[in-house]
Order: C-alpha cells, then structure tokens, then sequence
C-alpha cells in the first residue's frame, strides 16, 4: 500500500512513530478530548498516589489511532514511574514474559500494545504476575520440570486492544479499570490539530483546522498526518500558512475526499455501484474488482464506510446505500435490491469493533 493510500488508515506506520512521539500529551491535562475516561482516570491515579501502592491494572479498549499508547505513557508519566512499552504478538513464549516482569522496578507500568495477540502461555503466566506478583518459572522437560517461583516488584500493567471482544474472560476481569476510547467529534480534532501545529510550527487558520478535521475520520493519528501533509503542501506550492484554500487543495493532491475517503475507499464503493448495480456482492468477488486482497478490503475499507453509512453487510453480500450514490454523483435505482438504505449515522458516537 502506497503512502498516499495509507493517509487515511489509522494504523500507525513506522513513519508515523517518530512524527507521533513530537506531538503527543505528556500529561492527563493534555489530553484532548475523552473527558469521561480522563476523568476516572486521573481519580485512579490521584486515589494510589494518596495510598502510596500502585494502581490498579488498566485495559484501554476502541478502535487504532484513539490515544491508547499516549494514554499509557501518561500514566507512567503522572506516578513518576518508568514504563516498558511491549506488544501482544512480540510475546511468543512465557520465558520472554518471565523476564520483562522480572526486570521491572516497584511501581513500574507495564505497556502491553494489541495484548488480545499474547499468546496463552504467557497469558497464564501473566494472571499469577496480575493478582500476586509472581511467576512460576518451569525449568526443564518431563518428569524432571521444576517451577521455581519468582517474585515480581509491585506493578501496573496497561493492556491495550482494538478487538476487546478476543480477550478472554480470565484475562479481562483480572483488570480493575477498563476504558473504552470513542471516536472523536470534528471541534475535539480541530483542538488536537491547533495543539499539534503550534508544536510542528506551523500556521494554521480555524479555517484550514476545520477542513482538516473533517477529513480525518474521528481519528486523532489521521489528522496529525494529514496536517503534516497539508503543510508540506504550504511550505512548497503556497505561502507556508494552512488556511482553507490550502488545506482543500492539498488534500486534492493526496487524493482524500470531503468524507475522508481515499483512492481504494472510493475503488470499492464505484465497483460496487457501476459493476454490480449497488450489490449485494460477495467479498472476494469485490476484492478481485478493485484488485486487492479480501482481507484488505475487510479490515482496511470496510469499518469505515460501514460507519459512514455508506455501505452494508447483508447476508447475501455487500451492498452500496443511498449515501454511497449520491457520494459518488450517482442516482440511486428504485429500490435498493431488498433492503433499505440506512441513514448515515453520526460518525463520531458509534462504538465499532473492527471485525
């Protein structure tokens, strides 16, 4: 996938680790937006920093692109702790858990990235680590295995997950805070993009803010990419200032529409509406039409214009709305092939698992 065609994904890139790490909160006060979660955390941090011990275990949950990474660094920032920062899938054997827990210091927060992907021996080793502060290291095979019991230093351990409903119930309730992370509304990311282009340096007008949040899909991480485009843009082919002429143009450029949506995004919704009518149609042969994999249509184009509104999952297939049709300067048909088109829901209250 191209630069440009990953300009609207909310998963984060390697590009995006370092450009990300400039602007991100350092504190809870900083934080824009998710005023209920910032709350009852800051209550959970106040409430263990008063009685010396660390708090309780924290699951952020919601989709990518929301803040979760951010928010586990402010945690550790705000108790004056180190932090180790690890992901699910990096975990493949308990022995790389056994001596990440073993190296922490009392009071440490421990980061756990997309931690439904741990894998279950480490995953059971971590419920001892959660509750006691202990791991039974099993040293040997067979017969002659022997567990030796080691102690953990008080800790805090922070999960994060785009796909809350594949933890497991052990694993979920072992956690005395959880949070979920909702999309954010277009005033909050014109906030988060003021913030973020005084610290970038760049002249931004509430204008060009508001063009921009438009266009980021409720998405945090996408906005802070679209604005380091658009003023590549500015700084190049206008006068350095992001305004909304700028702003319009270079999205132009990048090829992002008013609703957010990208080149494949678009791709799938005209083969759905000028190849088959609006659907229903089967994934693989959607896939096969705009010449992509199944699973990136699935997991890349689909969540999003599901919650624009602008496509349906039926039982016989995709199938484009009354939305899409006119997105794309088309009349819809009579009828739309047995069922009726869904209004276009608010893009920024829906809570969305990611299938």
């Amino acid at each position: 996938m191209s630069e440009t065609e990953g300009l609207v994904s909310a998963y984060v890139s390697d590009a995006d680790r370092d450009a990300e790490a400039t602007v991100r909160p350092r504190r809870l006060a900083e934080f824009i937006a998710q005023d209920r979660v910032r709350d009852q955390l800051d209550l959970l941090l106040q409430g263990a920093m008063r009685r010396g011990s660390p708090p309780d275990h924290i699951l952020l949950s919601g989709p990518p692109g929301l803040g979760k990474t951010s928010l586990a660094n402010i945690v550790a920032a705000e108790l004056g702790a180190g932090i180790r920062v690890t992901s699910g899938p990096a975990i493949e054997r308990s022995g790389d858990l056994a001596a990440i827990l073993t190296s922490l210091a009392e009071g440490d927060v421990l980061f756990i990235d997309e931690i439904h992907r741990i894998a279950r021996p480490a995953e059971e080793l971590l419920y001892s680590a959660m509750e006691d502060f202990r791991v039974d290291v099993v040293v040997g095979k067979g017969p002659g295995a022997t567990a030796i019991p080691l102690d953990v230093e008080p800790f805090t351990l922070v999960g994060a997950t785009t796909r809350s409903g594949l933890l497991t119930g052990p694993m979920r309730d072992r956690f005395g805070f959880v949070a979920h992370l909702d999309f954010y509304a277009p005033a909050d990311l014109e906030t988060l993009l003021h913030r973020s282009a005084r610290i970038l340096g760049v002249p931004i007008t509430p204008e060009g803010a508001t063009e921009i949040a438009g266009r980021s899909r409720g998405t945090p991480r996408i906005a802070n990419r679209l604005l380091r485009r658009v003023r590549d843009y500015a700084e190049v082919r206008a006068d350095g200032v992001v305004d909304l002429d700028t702003a319009r143009a270079a999205l132009i450029v990048y090829d992002v529409d008013a609703l957010g949506l990208d080149r494949l995004d678009r791709a799938v919704l005209t083969a759905l509406v000028d190849s088959f009518r609006g659907g229903p149609v089967g994934l693989s042969t959607l896939a096969v039409a705009v010449g992509e994999q199944p699973d990136t249509v699935e997991e890349v184009c689909e969540p999003f214009l599901v919650r624009a509104g602008l496509l349906a999952r039926t039982p016989r297939g995709r199938v484009a709305t009354e939305a899409a049709w006119r997105h794309l300067g088309r009349t819809p048909p009579n009828g739309t092939f047995g069922m009726d088109s869904p209004p276009v829901p608010d893009l920024f209250s829906l809570d969305v698992d990611q299938p």
